[in-house]
C-alpha cells in the first residue's frame, strides 16, 4: 500500500532548493534546542501521508479515548468486585500505598489524561499500536515543527493539525485557569528546553487563541501555587519521592484549588492493559463496553499481548496463544518464533524511551533468556509484558547532511506519534488532533525511537 507520497513532493519542490529549505528549518531552531544533549536528522520536507492514513489518524483519537474510558471502568469495577479482583490487584502491583489511595480518590478515579500520544507503527497490515503515552515528550517540538514546516511549505501541502494545532490544543485543556505551571522533574530534565519554548510561545499567542496568558516552567521544588491555576504534570509517578511539590499539587487538586493533568492515575499508564484486552476471561466485558466496532478496530491495532505472570499452571494447561506450560519455554523458541517483544509494563524509569524493550529475534539467546528471567523475577515490583512484534514497513526518505551540504536519499522505518487533546468529562469527551510527529529510523534499527540518526518531521497531506 502507498502509505506515503514523499517522492512526489520531493520532485515538486526540488527546483525550489531543498538544501535551502533544510537550512531554513535548522536556522529556525531556538538556541537552547528542544532536548538536552539530543540531536536528530533534518529533512527538507514533512512526511506526506495518503488520504487513508490521514483519515485514520483523525478518527483514531476517539477510539483511544474510548479505550481509556473503558480501562478506567474496568479498574473501578474490579475494585468493587463487579469484575475480577485480580485486575486491580495486578494494576496496583509494586505501587506505594499513598499512590493507590490517591488514584482511588473520588477526585481522580474517573479522570483521564488530557493529552495522549499513541505510538503507531506503519506495517504491511496497517497501523499497529505499541504504547499509549500519558506523559508524552515532544509536545513543544511538534508544535515548533508544525509552525516551521507550515511556513516554509505554504501552498504545497497541509500540516496535520495546522501551524497552531499543538498550541491551541494545549491551551484548550486549561480554559478557566488563571495561570498554568508546567512542573518538570529532574528525571525529565531532558525535556525542559521544549517545555520552556512551549511556555514562551503560548504566552505570545494572539488574544483569543488561549484565555491563559501566563505559562511558566517550574522545577520539582516549586510550591507557590495559587487558587484557580492549572498544573501540567511533566513528571512520572514512579518518581514521586523525588518531586517535593507533587503532594502539594495533588492536595490542591483534591481541595478544588488546582486543576492538574495528567491525573495521578498510575493504573491507566500500565501497558498490561493491552494484555488484559487480549485476555479471554475479560473479552465479554471489552465487547460489551467498547461495542463491536471499537472492539474489532482495537484488535487490529493492538498486537497480541501477555502479562508475564510467573504463577505456575497445571501440568495439562498452557498459555493461550503460545501453547507453552510456562514462560521459561520461551527460551527454546526458534529465531522465527522469537518475533516477540518483552518490556516493562509501567511505573519504572525504564518504562519509557525503549529502555526495557528487548526483541527476541534481535538479541543473542543468552540475552533473551536473561530478559525472561528478569521479567519473571521482578513481577511483584515491576511486571513485564510479552507482545507480538510487528515489523515496520520500509519507506523512502530524504534528509539533509550538513557536513556534506547535500540532501541524502534512502529508506527508513516509521513511527507515527499523533497528539490528541481531550476536553470534557468521561461521559462527554471531545477529542482534537493537534499534530503528528514522525520518527524515521534507519532500516537496520528494529526498535524505533528518537535516536540521533533518526529523522524527526511533522506529518502532512496534499489536498486532492
Amino acid at each position: 500500500m502507498a502509505w506515503f507520497r514523499n517522492w512526489a513532493i520531493f520532485i515538486m519542490i526540488a527546483s525550489n532548493g531543498y538544501i535551502d529549505l533544510s537550512k531554513q528549518v535548522i536556522d529556525s531552531m531556538p538556541e537552547a534546542g528542544f532536548f538536552k544533549g539530543c540531536h536528530w536528522r533534518c529533512s527538507p520536507i514533512p512526511l506526506v501521508l495518503n488520504s487513508k492514513v490521514k483519515a485514520d489518524l483523525l478518527r483514531l483519537g476517539k477510539v483511544f479515548a474510548k479505550f481509556l474510558i473503558v480501562c478506567s471502568l474496568l479498574y473501578r469495577q474490579s475494585i468493587k468486585g463487579k469484575q475480577p479482583t485480580w485486575v486491580a490487584e495486578l494494576l496496583d502491583k509494586g505501587k506505594p500505598d499513598y499512590l493507590i489511595s490517591l488514584q482511588r480518590h473520588s477526585k481522580f478515579i474517573k479522570a483521564l489524561p488530557n493529552i495522549i500520544r499513541p505510538d503507531l507503527l506503519i506495517t504491511e497490515d496497517g497501523l499497529v499500536l505499541t504504547e499509549l503515552d500519558n506523559v508524552p515528550g515532544g509536545i513543544g517540538l511538534t508544535a515548533w515543527l508544525n509552525e516551521v514546516y507550515s511556513k516554509i511549505h505554504k501552498g504545497n501541502f497541509q500540516i496535520l493539525g495546522g501551524p497552531d494545532g499543538m498550541l491551541n490544543g494545549f491551551g484548550s485543556i486549561f480554559n478557566g485557569c488563571n495561570r498554568v505551571d508546567i512542573v518538570v522533574s529532574a528525571e525529565a530534565d531532558m525535556y525542559r528546553p521544549e517545555m520552556e519554548w512551549l511556555a514562551r510561545r503560548l504566552n505570545n499567542l494572539k488574544p483569543g487563541m488561549t484565555n491563559v496568558r501566563n505559562y511558566q516552567v517550574r522545577d520539582q521544588n516549586y510550591s507557590s501555587f495559587v487558587n484557580g491555576q492549572g498544573v501540567y504534570r511533566f513528571f512520572e509517578l514512579f518518581d514521586l519521592d523525588n518531586v517535593p511539590s507533587a503532594k502539594i499539587i495533588f492536595e490542591g487538586a483534591i481541595n478544588g484549588e488546582i486543576f492538574v493533568t495528567p491525573p495521578p492515575t498510575s493504573f491507566i499508564e500500565e501497558k498490561m492493559l493491552m494484555a488484559f484486552f487480549w485476555n479471554q476471561n475479560l473479552e465479554p466485558f471489552w465487547r460489551r463496553e467498547l461495542g463491536d466496532a471499537y472492539f474489532y478496530e482495537l484488535r487490529k491495532l493492538i498486537p497480541r499481548s501477555w502479562l508475564m505472570d510467573p504463577s505456575p499452571l497445571p501440568p495439562h494447561a498452557g498459555i493461550p496463544g503460545l501453547d507453552i506450560p510456562n514462560w521459561h519455554q520461551l527460551k527454546n523458541f526458534s529465531q522465527r518464533q522469537k518475533e516477540l517483544i518483552i518490556k516493562i509494563s509501567g511505573f519504572s524509569e525504564r518504562a519509557w524511551g525503549a529502555k526495557s524493550v528487548v526483541l527476541g529475534s534481535d538479541v543473542p539467546a543468552y540475552v533473551w533468556a536473561n530478559t525472561i528471567d528478569e521479567a519473571l523475577a521482578s513481577f511483584d515490583k515491576n511486571p513485564f509484558i510479552l507482545q507480538e512484534y510487528k515489523k515496520p514497513s520500509r519507506v523512502p526518505v530524504i534528509w539533509y547532511d550538513a557536513d556534506a551540504n547535500q540532501v541524502m536519499e534512502g529508506e527508513g522505518r516509521v513511527r507515527l506519534c499523533p497528539y490528541y487533546f481531550f476536553n470534557g468529562d468521561i461521559e462527554n469527551i471531545e477529542v482534537t488532533l493537534g499534530g503528528v510527529l514522525a520518527t524515521i529510523c534507519p532500516v537496520d534499527k528494529k526498535i524505533i525511537h528518537g535516536m540521533s540518526d533518526a529523522i524527526l518531521v511533522p506529518c502532512a497531506y496534499v489536498d486532492n
